[in-house]
């Protein structure tokens, strides 16, 4: 059964294909500012249904990190981005397993309308350290 999202305005309107059993809050600069704990999904199991022109986009280190925003009432809604993981399973090797068109979308877990949030487990992530 997909789940639901929507930031503040309801211009941006999107599904998931997944129920999330972790969540990860980033204390990176952009993760920090953004306010958003992520959930991760293939991009199969993401699906928006506004317009992509309703979005906003956001790629302030390079062009395949793609982040996007209501462009109406500025909401964190998700991102496309490469599938980062490869870093926690071989932090000294990644550089080698790293595939940019291998992608991840990561979606603000606080946007699931009618989800228990609370029941997800937040994992810490020391990205102003590691990245």
């Amino acid at each position: 059964m997909p789940h639901k999202g929507s930031c503040h305005c309801g211009a941006t309107q999107f599904e998931i294909d997944f129920t999330p059993e972790t969540a990860t809050r980033c204390n990176c600069s952009f993760c920090t500012k953004r306010g958003a704990l992520w959930i991760y999904g293939a991009p199969d199991q993401f699906r928006l249904l506004t317009p992509m022109e309703k979005n906003a986009r956001y790629s302030p280190t390079w062009e395949e990190n793609r982040h996007y925003f209501c462009a109406t009432c500025g909401c964190t809604t998700f991102s496309d981005n490469p599938d980062y993981s490869v870093f926690a399973t071989d932090p000294e090797n990644a550089e080698a397993q790293f595939d940019p068109t291998k992608r991840r979308i990561s979606v603000n877990l606080w946007l699931l309308d009618d989800f228990d949030i609370e029941a997800v487990p937040v994992e810490q992530v020391d990205g102003r350290s590691g990245w």
